[in-house]
């Protein structure tokens, strides 16, 4: 049946777009608000400081990780050294979640007040942050496939693709050894993926990870004596002294009554390194140890698809989460990128020539740099100029005003769309050179740019995927955190496919009702399990 599309009210002007944008962001700022009032009034009165820890928890075990068995929790020897330390000065400790390679800039703005996540004691990081005294001594393990019989040694991987995490010791180490094509990796578990998938001829990391990642796969052995020494250190700022006399004093109780021991029992980590440095040398009291014997039967075991299908249920409230977060950080962004979008595309044609320079700069030098660098730099580097974000501001900020450049190009072309005869009739009719933007030329654009606009918000919910970097922990980033937990990276890939799919179709809807609604008189054809389409306008 072919009919008229209805007016319901709108007189051909913008403001009841602008009205919607003007609701939506009110509406925003409202949940922001009460969240933060929320979290405020649930702190407990003269409750002490927290040690506020930082830890990438997509680094997998035995580090910091994602309980198999309740993936809402966060687990791992490291957490229990810090917070029995953190006990010990009647403090509690809380998490924050960073990317390994942001560990030590979110410490230099202040994000946290510790680093715990297997970061080496160098001489090099000596020389931005301060150690604690080590409380883990380990040494690099080698790991090859369980068919591969000729590296035996660092000396049989020279001409040999080794993977490593990227910015640790084993990466240092293969580089001074010389002769060796380094790949690079996020996390540990796609490094042994990709050297059981024949990607790779060996591997050299950490032996905790090794021990937890790739001793228990059927695919792999490690070979080779062990390489180096390592150090675990809580990393903090210089100037925090005090903390680090405390940390120091906890650290040495944990290891003089024997809690480190036994945490490191229970985690099959105790080797001969700890037993010298800690000068205990006892057998063993904790067999089996526990929590490895949990993560194997909890990891590394097959699972039917019964129990796939149970996991998967229970990643969806995870994932749930994480998705409100993506669409906070991404409408937010995007109702600024909107607003200012339009600003750029009004100042670059109908400014002055400075003011339209200067919006055509912020253009190009926007477009042209990519947006990962433009949150490090909104992240990081403006705190040195005295101008700290949070997280989300920053994530928001980042997304918005990158996003603004590629609007106005969109409002630049739907401008460009409206026929010229439509401005001189409105001049024609007494209305000046503002009104007749604002009354005509606009609001015929906006209905122009509408799809584009559209299809930039899909683009902005994938690419809010980036801000993990800056701590922010969204769709994208629990996604590399289960999957790396369990080892499967197809079936949660898919889910969280379709919470990014879920996510952009009601706004998909929304444009093509916002667009019939900003087209007055316009026939459209409404098919049984279709929705409108516009046939022609009259």
């Amino acid at each position: 049946m072919i009919r008229p599309a209805p007016n319901r009210g709108f007189d051909g002007s913008a403001n009841d777009f602008w009205k919607m944008i003007g609701l939506v962001f009110a509406a925003l700022i409202g949940l922001t608000l009460l969240a933060t009032v929320w979290s405020l009034s649930s702190r407990e009165a003269g409750a002490a400081e927290p040690i506020r820890w930082a830890a990438d928890t997509e680094s997998g075990a035995p580090l910091v990780f994602q309980d198999p068995k309740n993936p809402g929790n966060i687990i791992g020897f490291e957490r229990e050294v810090i917070e029995g330390a953190a006990k010990r000065l009647g403090r509690p400790a809380t998490l924050v979640h960073n990317a390994w390679d942001g560990l030590i800039p979110g410490l230099a703005r202040g994000n946290y007040d510790v680093i715990v996540n297997g970061l080496e004691i160098t001489d090099e990081r000596k020389k931005e942050i301060a150690f604690s005294d080590p409380y883990f001594i380990t040494y690099e393990q080698l790991t090859v496939r369980k068919d591969e019989s000729r590296i035996q040694s660092l000396e049989d991987c020279r001409g040999k693709k080794v993977g490593t995490l990227k910015f640790s010791l084993a990466q240092t180490i293969l580089e001074k050894f010389g002769g060796i094509e380094i790949v690079t990796y996020e996390a540990e578990p796609t490094s042994y993926e990709d050297l059981k998938n024949g990607r790779t001829d060996a591997v050299l990391l950490d032996a905790p990870l090794a021990i937890y990642n790739a001793k228990p796969n059927p695919a792999l052995k490690l070979v080779g004596a062990p390489v180096g020494r390592i150090e675990y250190g809580i990393g903090m700022k210089k100037s925090d002294t005090a903390l680090l006399a405390d940390l120091n004093r906890a650290l040495g109780e944990m290891a003089k009554d024997g809690e480190l021991r036994k945490i490191y029992e229970r985690y099959a980590l105790w080797n001969p390194l700890m037993a010298e440095k800690f000068g205990d040398k006892r057998p063993g009291t904790i067999d089996p140890p526990d929590m490895y014997e949990y993560f194997l039967n909890a990891s590394h075991r097959e699972r039917t698809w019964e129990d796939r299908a149970k996991l998967y249920v229970t990643f969806i409230p995870i994932l749930a989460k994480g998705a409100l977060t993506t669409l906070h950080i991404s409408l937010f962004a995007m109702v600024l990128a909107v607003a200012f979008g339009l600003a750029l595309a009004l100042m670059r044609l109908y400014g002055p020539k400075p003011v339209s320079f200067a919006a055509l700069l912020y253009i190009e030098l926007i477009r042209g740099t990519p947006l990962l660098i433009q949150l490090f730099f909104i992240f990081y580097a403006l705190p040195y100029a005295g101008l700290k974000l949070s997280p989300f501001v920053a994530a928001v900020l980042g997304l918005g005003l990158n996003y603004a450049a590629y609007e106005a190009e969109n409002y630049r072309g739907g401008i460009a769309g409206v026929p010229k005869s439509q401005s001189e009739a409105g001049l024609a009719l007494g209305l000046s050179h503002g009104q007749t933007i604002r009354h005509i030329v606009i609001p015929q654009a906006l209905r122009i740019v509408i799809p584009p606009i559209t299809n930039d918000f899909i683009s902005l919910l994938k690419d809010s995927s980036l801000v993990s970097v800056i701590t922010m922990v969204e769709l994208t980033k629990l996604y590399g955190q289960l999957a790396s937990t369990y080892y499967d990276f197809l079936g949660t890939g898919v889910l969280v496919a379709a919470f990014y799919l879920l996510l952009g179709l009601p706004f998909v809807r929304l444009a093509r009702y916002v667009e019939l609604r900003l087209t007055p008189g316009a026939v459209t054809e409404t098919k049984p399990g279709f929705s409108k389409r516009i046939l022609f306008r009259a």
